[in-house]
């Protein structure tokens, strides 16, 4: 009864891989899917997740800009008046400077 293990019977100084068979019927049933095929679902997702990624962020950025503009638009009306008030005060002046200057010239 003492007889040798046959030719190709893994012994304990080699590792044995177990192999993953299929769990389900439908499993066994489904060939793998090539690496190709994967590569390209996984293109395919990521360009949907960079478009959504491209939607949302224009829209953010769009608001966040449009909020920050009016929140300075109404920081420097303060500032925006008194120079356009000091403007328009040195336009009449030098206006009505020019028409006394005119008006002097035409009596003489």
């Amino acid at each position: 009864m003492n007889r040798p293990p046959p030719r190709f019977v893994p012994t304990l100084r080699e590792v044995v891989q177990p192999t993953a068979a299929p769990t389900t019927p439908a499993a066994k049933a489904q060939p793998a899917v090539p690496a190709v095929d994967v590569q390209r679902l996984q293109e395919q997702m990521v360009h949907r997740v960079m478009q959504r990624v491209d939607l949302t962020l224009d829209r953010l950025l769009r608001e966040t800009v449009g909020r920050l503009v009016l929140e300075h638009t109404q920081a420097l009306a303060p500032s925006l008046r008194d120079e356009i008030e000091i403007v328009v005060r040195q336009s009449v002046n030098q206006a009505f400077e020019q028409e006394l200057a005119s008006q002097l010239v035409d009596k003489s």
